[in-house]
């Protein structure tokens, strides 16, 4: 029997869970589904982040520099989105690259890095 598999929910680190919730739900469209001091659970469609408070200490890093790529059928209406709410510049899309992708990417308020990306 195959593996099915069902979604992948990325956990990205957190210096202040209520102020990237707020930047989540307003910059990029995601929903709160859970949020504690310490973790939030957020979804979007089919598409779930995890944020996790770091203290940002040799003992608990925060890290930064994750990266997340979402792959979608239409670059476009996403890019036009997040254009409107601010998250992004019109200069950040990318059409036709040289590894046949359309794409923009920007970063969250902890540097981690978030890509969507249309293969063509």
């Amino acid at each position: 029997m195959k593996t099915e598999f069902i979604e992948i929910s990325p956990v990205l680190p957190s210096q202040d869970i209520d102020r990237d919730v707020d930047w989540y739900e307003k910059k990029v469209g995601f929903k709160c589904l859970h949020k504690d001091h310490m973790y939030a659970v957020l979804r979007r469609e089919n598409l779930c982040i995890h944020l996790q408070w770091h203290a940002d200490t040799e003992d608990d890093p925060l890290l930064g520099g994750s990266v997340m790529k979402v792959f979608v059928r239409n670059v476009i209406p996403i890019f036009e989105e997040l254009l409107e709410r601010g998250t992004i510049k019109r200069e950040k899309l990318r059409l036709k690259t040289a590894w046949n992708t359309s794409e923009f990417g920007f970063y969250d308020l902890n540097n981690n890095a978030i890509f969507f990306v249309e293969d063509l």
